[in-house]
């Protein structure tokens, strides 16, 4: 790039992936950093990576280990034992004394065997007990952190492979994270416009909630703290939990239970598993700019693989794309040519690539109900809507007929959304409603939650038959007409559109 080249010229020249309007990375080189200042350590095993934190830098345990820790890589485990397990032995710096010390679980400490300085160890405790180790005046020297669960696991034949500081971003010489993209470049800047996420085959319903959460190409981070971002748009949907698992640097994890169920989380710090984080999956790239982003920021990102979307397209739209990558389609349904999909057979993608199959059942087009909603006037009305028909992580919903009079359509949908949620009223009409308008029973009524349309206009009662204090008008259907022949029992087939800039009553 030429001196003087801008942000934006970047993205031009390396066509990385970017969606307009998300935030960038930027990471300037960083500043040499003091090896005192560094207090965290990565010690990597066959078994995994266990990491310790020291205690006091400036301690002389502390100052012996900044100094010559990379002289401990490839060093074997020498003895174990169920109290403690010891690496080396090599020559330090120490001075040995003949006293018993008491050691807690995860205490790192050296120890001289035979009181000798030439056989000296690296020793970790497994768990509380006393002994005499020959260790130095200042004793432990620093606590593992993560990866206890190794500690245990770790043998004779296991070895340290590599020891690596681990550099806080706070000391860093300068970072941002930006959507301008007038700023400009200097050499040996890094840039980060994106981020990789693998899903997990354990956890394929997890990994459609993921799907759904980030449709857009794009994740918001409306959570951040030093050990995770996260984004809440899908807090409170219904997720299974599927997939026990440590939630290392990059994890993408789902809360199944609880208080913020739906949410999800990206780990910046290796975390224990938990029985109310399903891990659904793991960044592959670009994992800085997880750590780089700020409260309130959307982010672009990419999934692996790309989600199998069939709901919604004609079978010839989606039948050479599934031959590409090997899925075969099976036809179900309606199959004339103006068919178009409303449900599939595993309706997951990672379950579609587990069998490379799928059945795709399909109405005319005509009896797909393309609906507007109006989320500006009853947010949480239409909230109750698209989550009562699964609209939050599916393009098509589904929606059963449970009672038909005169030009009134009432409907129930399968899925218990009241259980969690309320309807307050918002949005309710004083003169009238109109044909089409799609109304929800509030809390006023008795048969809240209830969903209707009319079509015919009436200035006396709402789309569910109750009176207009009732009823909450969320939206329309774009085509009542095509509701006539829907009889009671039957379940119609909806999809969400854009909405227009003006409709009939303004709304």
């Amino acid at each position: 790039m030429p001196a003087g080249s801008t942000l934006g010229d970047a993205l031009k020249v390396s066509r990385a992936p970017y969606i307009a309007g998300t935030a960038v990375g930027i990471l300037k080189k960083a500043a040499e950093t003091r090896t005192e200042n560094i207090t965290e350590y990565a010690i990597n095993t066959p078994k995994g990576e266990l990491r310790i934190e020291l205690k006091d830098p400036k301690s002389s345990s502390g100052k012996l280990w900044a100094e010559h820790y990379k002289k401990y890589e490839g060093q074997n485990i020498h003895w174990a034992s169920p109290e403690a397990l010891a690496f080396g032995p090599f020559e330090a710096d120490i001075k040995p004394l003949r006293e018993t010390g008491n050691f807690e679980a995860f205490d790192v400490v050296f120890g001289a065997g035979g009181f000798d300085s030439h056989n000296t160890h690296l020793i970790l405790s497994r768990k509380r007990h006393v002994a005499e180790y020959g260790s130095p005046a200042d004793g432990v020297f620093a606590t593992v952190v993560t990866g206890r669960s190794l500690i245990s696991r770790l043998s004779r034949e296991d070895s340290i492979l590599s020891i690596e500081p681990i550099i806080e971003w706070e000391q860093l010489a300068e970072k941002t994270c930006t959507t301008d993209l007038s700023i400009r470049l200097e050499n040996e800047d890094s840039v980060f416009t994106y981020f990789e996420v693998e899903l997990s085959r354990n956890a394929p319903k997890g990994a459609e909630h993921f799907y759904a959460l980030t449709r857009e190409g794009t994740l918001s981070v409306d959570v951040i703290t030093s050990s995770f971002v996260s984004d809440d748009s899908l807090k409170e949907e219904p997720v299974p939990y599927e997939n026990f698992e440590s939630r290392r640097e990059g994890s993408i994890s789902v809360r199944t239970v609880g208080y913020g169920t739906g949410r999800t989380y990206i780990s910046r710090e290796e975390r224990p598993s938990s029985l109310v984080h399903s891990v659904v999956g793991q960044i592959t790239k670009g994992l800085e700019l997880i750590k780089l982003a700020e409260k309130g920021q959307k982010l672009t990102i990419e999934s692996l693989p790309p989600q199998i979307v069939l709901l919604g397209h004609s079978f010839e739209e989606v039948e050479s794309v599934l031959s590409s990558i090997g899925v075969e389609l099976v036809r179900d349904g309606y199959t004339g040519k103006d068919a178009v999909i409303v449900r599939q057979d595993p309706p997951t993608t990672l379950e579609i690539f587990g069998e490379a199959k799928v059945t795709a059942y399909a109405v005319s087009r005509e009896k797909l109900i393309e609906v507007e909603l109006y989320p500006e006037r009853a947010p949480k009305s239409v909230d109750f809507f698209r989550r009562s028909l699964e609209l939050k992580t599916k393009t098509v919903g589904k929606l059963p007929v449970y009672m038909i009079y005169e030009n009134t359509f009432l409907f129930k949908a399968e899925r218990e959304v009241m259980k969690y949620m309320e309807v307050l009223p918002e949005n309710t009409p004083t003169d009238g409603v109109l044909a089409g308008e799609i109304g929800v029973t509030n809390q006023a009524a008795k048969r809240m939650g209830n969903i209707g349309v009319k079509l015919v206009d009436d200035n006396l009662f709402g789309p569910t038959g109750e009176k207009l204090s009732s009823t909450n008008i969320i939206g329309r259907i774009v085509k009542p007409e095509r509701l006539k022949g829907i009889e009671e029992g039957d379940a119609i087939y909806v999809n969400e559109v854009a909405r227009r800039r003006t409709d009939d009553k303004g709304n």
